[in-house]
């Protein structure tokens, strides 16, 4: 797979000039606080456009019309704020960054802030939110039956699931069902060849 820069995103998704900066701005503000706490895997902010904006980026053509998005364990911003910086000015448009650690919630405060984001960092567990969104989504929070748990009241009041997963999704999705009733569906990853987006719909538990 292609290497992406910030050139190459731009041309490929189409983001202004004030979204690049944003996106820049975002990216100086993770690499000085990663230096004092565990964001990201400092490793992979060389692959910062791919690893982390592409990845993130990518979900908004799941669900072009989805203007609210709930991000369970928002941690270092991906996918929520770069989706809040590509929704900025649109109407309507807010992402709830959802995390229980009061230290990265700290952290998305201050880009939140910094970038006059449309985002509301909520510091308090996923599962006892009481939201209405689009979309609900998350990266590397929890295997998929968990994950599915922590996103049911979101399902609940209408919204849909978009979760990037590993290679291992499919055999996350197989031991979901022992719990849960859904409609999935798979989507490759265009930032990494193993990764895979899981869509959800029609969320319900096993009886």
């Amino acid at each position: 797979m292609q290497e992406t820069t910030a050139a190459s995103f731009q041309a490929d998704s189409g983001a202004t000039a004030a979204q690049m900066a944003d996106l820049d701005r975002f990216r100086d503000l993770l690499t000085e606080a990663n230096a004092v706490m565990n964001l990201v895997g400092p490793g992979s902010l060389p692959e910062f456009w791919s690893r982390h904006v592409l990845d993130s980026a990518q979900l908004l053509a799941l669900a072009p019309e989805a203007l609210t998005w709930a991000d369970l364990g928002a941690g270092a911003g991906f996918p929520g704020v770069v989706l809040a910086i590509l929704l900025k000015g649109q109407p309507g448009a807010h992402v709830w960054l959802i995390d229980s650690l009061g230290k990265r919630c700290r952290f998305l405060e201050t880009v939140v802030t910094s970038l006059d984001l449309p985002a509301t960092v909520i510091n308090g567990r996923a599962e006892t939110q009481a939201l209405n969104v689009d979309v609900v989504t998350a990266r590397a929070l929890a295997p998929l039956d968990s994950l599915l748990g922590y996103a049911q009241p979101y399902f609940k009041r209408g919204a849909k699931g978009l979760f990037l997963k590993g290679e291992k999704a499919e055999a996350e999705i197989a031991a979901a069902r022992a719990n849960w009733r859904f409609d999935a569906e798979l989507s490759q990853s265009r930032s990494d060849t193993r990764g895979r987006i899981v869509q959800v719909r029609s969320l319900r538990r096993v009886p």
